[in-house]
């Protein structure tokens, strides 16, 4: 997924969008039998195929509002995600493959983003009996004194908020570059940096919240998560939005009248998932940037 920096205006949703009793299809022109959904089948803790994701569990909540049966379209999250599921037709029946994404940002140009249902951080994840025990708060990091930095290594991946951030405070050293997507679908994010911190290759790593919320259930005996918090210069919090093709109005207001009906129910789910939140709690009429 494509994450920028740039801001939006404030999201307000002043009151219920009132809605057709029927459900009507990506065209809105017919109505829906199914909801049909676009996730990649193994991507925890965000979606797979069995339905132990976040995001599939929010689909589901989405579904039941909808009284429709949830149909998932299972392709990888790689380049041309969006293209080959939410904006391609089936060469059969000529419908849409999908017509909803659960998990984009806020600012996304490749489809309509809806109102923000979470708001989480980047993450410096460590090892509760590693060499960074003693540290509390992830931003304390590039605080250390030098001889506490020596032969520390950090995990990130290039062109992230965390690469950004430790080179405006000039810890090259630190780096333990790797690549964002390795291209096998097998794999899920970040899953290497993982397997190198919990062998005690690296020191920490800086990953999305979701990502280090699943590195901390996969040994939470070892993992630490510290959330990091957003300075001048390197934005570590960003909006997830669920996302329609553009021009499907109708669809993204019934969306987001069930996003917005449903704050508490989709913090349960975020909060099960132990994702770091922003206050522990989004609220749709109210989006900072």
């Amino acid at each position: 997924m494509i994450l920028k920096t740039s801001n939006l205006s404030p999201i307000f949703l002043g009151m219920l969008i009132v809605l057709s009793s029927s459900v009507l299809s990506a065209g809105d022109d017919k109505k829906r039998e199914v909801l049909k959904v676009c996730a990649d089948p193994n991507y925890l803790p965000f979606s797979h195929k069995d339905k132990s994701g976040y995001e599939n569990k929010i689909a589901e909540l989405i579904g039941k509002e909808l009284n429709l049966p949830v149909v998932y379209t299972w392709f990888p999250q790689r380049m041309g995600f969006i293209r080959n599921t939410l904006k391609k037709k089936d060469d059969a029946s000529g419908e849409y493959r999908c017509d909803l994404v659960i998990g984009v940002p806020k600012e996304f140009d490749f489809a309509k983003a809806t109102i923000p249902y979470m708001r989480t951080t980047y993450a410096l994840v460590t090892l509760k009996d590693g060499k960074l025990k003693e540290l509390k708060k992830g931003n304390d990091f590039v605080t250390l004194a030098p001889e506490k930095l020596q032969g520390i290594k950090v995990g990130i991946t290039e062109r992230s908020p965390g690469a950004l951030w430790l080179s405006k405070y000039g810890l090259y050293q630190q780096m333990s570059p790797y690549i964002a997507q390795s291209g096998d679908p097998d794999e899920f994010p970040n899953e290497p940096m993982f397997k190198d911190l919990i062998d005690g290759n690296i020191d920490a790593a800086i990953v999305w919240g979701p990502t280090a919320a699943y590195f901390s259930k996969l040994n939470s005996e070892k993992i630490k998560v510290l959330p990091l918090n957003t300075i001048p210069g390197v934005r570590f919090d960003f909006s997830i939005s669920a996302a329609v093709r553009y021009g499907n109005d109708k669809w993204e207001n019934q969306i987001e009248t069930i996003l917005t009906k449903n704050v508490d129910n989709i913090n349960g789910i975020l909060n099960d998932a132990g994702i770091p939140l922003l206050e522990n709690k989004f609220t749709p009429e109210k989006d900072d940037d």
